[in-house]
């Protein structure tokens, strides 16, 4: 699992971790009635589900000023901002939307701290959010921006070593923008797994049916999702759907995969009712896939919802406590963020963190065919679990550096080889990249640094660790001559900083990025998805000049 309490941990902040559940899960709203049919709905206050406390009516409101600690000055060591507090984003294009500043990663001195540790991350619903501010006419907030979410959004295709469950590759070149500095690329790239061979796989859609999801089309967009999904599915798999309101009540008991008139049908019937009562639609959603559990398959629990909860739950402990015990018992959480206005992207990135899962922003239907078409190995079936990375690098080689995004994923160095430490879960074709910005000595070694790969094997927990040098030999002389691809990634990354109000781009700006990334068009190779960020950035060049 991702690390976001254990790096809260560290930095003494999480009683924060606590308050933000708290808002996020339990809101401001009335108090409303239970439904009568107990089989249907999670019942009395105080009755238990498994052993789990079912939600109280109490009800909480949001009264914390919102504030964050931006980074700021020169290109040193000491510059970097601390975390912000999770708070309600002053965005003026839509109401209640709530993100959070992980602050921005620093140089280090090689000399002081050769290391660089982080939980492996494939998560891209900061990209999907920012491209739905800019289509619809404004720059995202700086604190949607997660510079990972968005360099692992597009496909890098990396080598994939034959019967090995992952490969690692590397690229090195000049900056395009920061003379006397390189970029380094660490590619890891997961194992396929064809359809074919997949597991079986009972799949709970736990679907928020509430007031707020009526807006926009939301829940047209969902039902559209989860159709292509269901299209997917076969005999040997089964579906169940969990939907809440003001209650949340069972719609379809798990039904087998090749029935889909009747999950089509019970789809259909979807409509907006009530307030958000998402505690009790993960009780009973947690409760229909333990039992109808599936042995040596991929259970998973999908939550669709635009992240507001205004209905009653006991305590932010107890949610995050059920979803932790279900994970261990092998129910995984993926978690789908749909809509704007209200949005709550704090809430879903935390619960698919605590749920083994991965987290994305369904903005368009097309964004919903890359999740459960052109992705759905890697939705569904998971190849590593805690798995993290080290990178260490040559005192004699590199002088500096910095891990560019992460920032909520970092480990303590001492704890890459500490097993019990939760860190991410790659699915099946699955591709992670860092960057690092690096500062070079006046003369290198033949390897400049060691990438290292630690994760469990998802059936047995057996450890596995990898490794491979980076070769000084593979630094290319001119940013220029790097490979199509590692130009191309790079203006994402740098984009996603400047987009952040990051001091370490703010010598750029998005037209910087426009012109190399035009310069270089007809040597990239662009597929669609490459060419629509093309688009979006000078879309947000017309944007900012119009600011």
């Amino acid at each position: 699992m991702k690390s976001l309490l254990n790096g809260m941990r560290r930095s003494g902040t999480l009683w924060l971790l606590l308050i933000l559940i708290c808002t996020v899960l339990l809101g401001s709203c009335g108090n409303s009635n239970r439904a009568d049919t107990a089989e249907a709905t999670a019942g009395n206050n105080n009755e238990t589900l498994n052993g789990y406390i079912r939600p109280s009516e109490d009800t909480y409101s949001i009264d914390e000023d919102s504030g964050n600690i931006r980074d700021g000055g020169s290109q040193t060591a000491d510059n970097v901002t601390e975390s912000g507090k999770a708070v309600q984003s002053q965005d003026k294009k839509y109401r209640g939307t709530y993100f959070k500043d992980y602050g921005v990663n620093p140089f280090k001195d090689v000399m002081e701290q050769p290391q660089s540790t982080f939980s492996l991350d494939v998560d891209t619903a900061s990209y999907s959010i920012a491209r739905k501010y800019i289509n619809s006419g404004s720059l995202p907030p700086k604190d949607a921006i997660r510079v990972e979410e968005f360099i692992n959004y597009f496909n890098r295709d990396y080598p994939v070593s034959s019967g090995d469950t992952f490969s690692i590759f590397t690229e090195m070149a000049p900056s395009a923008f920061n003379r006397g500095y390189h970029v380094l690329e660490v590619g890891i790239q997961g194992k396929e797994v064809s359809a074919a061979n997949l597991k079986r796989t009972a799949l709970t859609f736990v679907i928020d049916v509430s007031g707020s999801m009526g807006m926009d089309n939301r829940l047209t967009l969902v039902k559209k999702s989860l159709k292509i999904l269901v299209d997917q599915m076969g005999k040997n798999d089964k579906i169940g759907i969990v939907i809440y309101g003001t209650n949340g009540r069972k719609l379809l008991e798990p039904t087998s995969g090749d029935d889909k008139k009747r999950i089509l049908g019970a789809i259909d019937k979807l409509e907006p009712e009530g307030s958000t009562n998402a505690a009790e639609g993960l009780i009973l959603g947690y409760d229909m896939a333990y039992n109808s559990f599936m042995e040596n398959g991929n259970n998973r629990i999908i939550l669709c919802t635009d992240g507001v909860a205004n209905q009653g739950i006991t305590k932010a402990e107890d949610i995050l406590k059920m979803v932790e015990d279900y994970k261990a018992k092998g129910i995984t959480l993926t978690t789908l963020g749909f809509g704007m206005d209200n949005f709550n992207d704090i809430f879903l990135e935390t619960l698919a963190d605590k749920g083994d899962g991965n987290y994305a922003y369904i903005d368009t239907l097309d964004e919903a065919g890359k999740v459960f078409i052109d992705q759905l190995a890697g939705t569904l079936e998971v190849i590593a679990k805690d798995a993290k990375a080290q990178i260490e690098f040559d005192k004699n080689s590199i002088e500096s550096y910095r891990l560019i995004g992460y920032e909520n994923r970092a480990l303590e160095d001492k704890d890459f080889r500490n097993n019990s430490v939760d860190a991410g879960e790659i699915g099946a074709g699955h591709a992670v990249t860092a960057l690092y910005e690096v500062k070079l000595k006046n003369s290198v070694q033949e390897y400049i640094g060691t990438v290292k790969l630690r994760y469990k094997n998802p059936d047995t927990d057996r450890v596995t660790e990898i490794s491979k040098n980076i070769k000084s030999s593979l630094i290319r002389d001119s940013f220029y001559n790097a490979t199509p691809r590692f130009k191309f990634i790079t203006m994402v990354a740098q984009t996603a900083e400047i987009l952040k109000g990051s001091s370490w781009a703010s010598n750029t700006s998005l037209e910087d990025v426009y012109k190399v990334l035009k310069d270089e068009m007809g040597d990239m190779d662009l597929n669609k998805e490459d060419s629509e960020f093309v688009d979006l950035i000078r879309t947000a060049v017309e944007i900012k000049g119009r600011d």
